[in-house]
């Protein structure tokens, strides 16, 4: 299983009308990766998670992939 990041990268704020970012940290499924893949703390894994659910809410990003 492969990192998102290989590199530690200090993200201080996940924005959710930033979807094109958001949307690295989503799989083909449209399920959120688990900290492994992602490699953040676990703080900054809960702020990823909802960031998500607030862009999904609005309607910038799906809550299930079309595959």
């Amino acid at each position: 299983m492969a990192k998102i990041f290989k590199n530690r990268t200090e993200v201080a704020y996940f924005d959710y009308k930033d979807f094109k970012t958001l949307q690295r940290y989503i799989d083909g499924y449209g399920q959120i990766e688990n900290r492994k893949k992602t490699g953040l703390k676990e703080s900054e894994q809960r702020r990823l998670a909802i960031a998500i659910k607030r862009a999904r809410h609005i309607a910038l990003l799906p809550f299930v992939a079309n595959n």
